[in-house]
């Protein structure tokens, strides 16, 4: 079922202000964005947050761009093939002007072609599947998040050269997200002299860890971890529960203590490094106004979903007042995406890449116990990182994509 505005705030999220605009904008009606994210199940949070963010961005801007009122039409996530079902009805039912989502990176990759086929316009916020804005790329998806593999390029430097790893295990999702953030992690950490010895997968919505903790070698000197949402709550306390906090360092993909989930952690998380594009404690003008707003709006610390969506909603705007509210012309709305530069969102400076992908700030944090209650706080910044790290585009994509075990362990 289509939640239109209205109906968002019924699940958490709130909603948009309609405005009208002058003649010629209202007899054009509407600008139309299919918002497709988790309105229930394992990643619900993380989906709360997407549209919080969005929506923040666009209320903000009066509900409008360039004269005409903004109507976001959202739909529950799903399957990746749920998700497909999703967008065919935005598109060719609910006739929605672009689609922004999904969430998750096997959803977005199941979404690709049919973007592609329909010539329509979508922004991906969240999802990081890293061949969306590479080998599969096309020129009518835009993202405005992250690549999976680009932090953890930046973090596998940082593992060996900086907290002097050499031995690691990774434990992570199995699907293209948790493979991608693992071996990008692992193709710089191994460049650098370090060494991965084992992967582990679970999947989504494991509710037993210990099959998994029961293989970690004991001689390791760190795990690295890729979880979210409740999986996360519940790897960390399993972790803990297993002997193992304190006795091998865990550090992780920054969904790992994002504040999605944060707050639940509390203690759990004290110590753990992680890399991401943001942290709801930077300390920037921009993103302590983001904060203070998003807290009076929502009585919640944004989390990066939420401020990864709200800067996706600043990219919409800004392509919306330069094409002066004319969607209809979907290619010369998309190259007004792409030519947008934010120099102070709230995780800093980002521009987009030839291949849609953006250039940005690369937060190393660590999870620090402050005022009685958790933060990420930044502790190294790795400015203007690529998803091509520091190789040639041309030659990085000549590379095959990473997958479950392309670059393997070396036991």
């Amino acid at each position: 079922m289509v939640r239109c505005l209205h109906l968002v705030a019924a699940v958490g999220m709130a909603a948009l202000l309609a405005f009208s605009g002058g003649a010629a904008a209202a007899q054009q009606g509407p600008i139309k964005i299919g918002l497709i994210v988790p309105l229930t199940g394992v990643f619900a949070a993380n989906g709360r947050d997407m549209a919080n963010g969005l929506a923040l961005a666009l209320a903000r801007a009066g509900g409008k761009a360039a004269g005409r009122e903004i109507q976001v039409l959202a739909e529950d996530e799903g399957t990746p093939a749920q998700a497909l079902t999703k967008a065919r009805k935005l598109v060719e039912l609910d006739r929605v002007d672009l689609l922004a989502g999904p969430l998750r990176a096997d959803s977005g990759l199941a979404l690709r072609d049919y973007i592609d086929q329909q010539k329509i316009p979508a922004m991906y916020l969240i999802v990081s599947a890293d061949d969306i804005t590479q080998r599969l790329r096309t020129p009518w998806i835009v993202r405005t998040g992250w690549s999976s593999s680009q932090p953890n390029h930046a973090f596998g430097e940082y593992a060996a050269k900086v907290l002097k790893y050499s031995r690691m295990v990774t434990v992570a999702y199995d699907f293209a997200f948790g493979w991608e953030t693992v071996e990008g992690f692992q193709d710089t950490f191994e460049q650098d002299g370090g060494r991965v010895v084992a992967h582990l997968w679970p999947p989504i919505g494991a509710p037993d860890y210990s099959p998994y903790l029961s293989r970690i070698p004991r001689d390791v000197d760190a795990v690295y971890a890729t979880f979210s949402g409740g999986d996360a709550l519940r790897f960390l306390q399993q972790y803990r529960d297993f002997g193992l906090e304190g006795r091998i360092p865990l550090i992780g993909n920054g969904t790992l203590t994002d504040e999605h989930i944060l707050f639940q952690e509390g203690d759990l998380a004290k110590g753990i490094v992680t890399p991401l594009h943001y942290s709801a404690a930077l300390r920037t003008e921009a993103n302590r106004e983001f904060v203070r707003t998003y807290v009076k709006t929502y009585n919640r610390v944004p989390s990066y979903y939420s401020e990864s969506a709200y800067t996706g909603g600043l990219f919409i705007l800004r392509g919306l007042e330069a094409v002066r509210g004319n969607v209809a012309d979907r290619a010369a709305f998309v190259a007004a995406v792409r030519r947008v530069v934010l120099p102070d969102a709230p995780r800093g400076p980002v521009r987009l890449d030839e291949y849609g992908n953006p250039i940005q700030n690369e937060y190393v944090r660590r999870v620090e116990i402050v005022n009685g209650e958790p933060q990420n706080t930044v502790i190294f910044t790795y400015p203007n990182v690529s998803q091509f790290w520091s190789m040639n585009p041309e030659e990085y994509l000549k590379k095959p994509v990473y997958t479950r075990d392309l670059p393997p362990a070396h036991p």
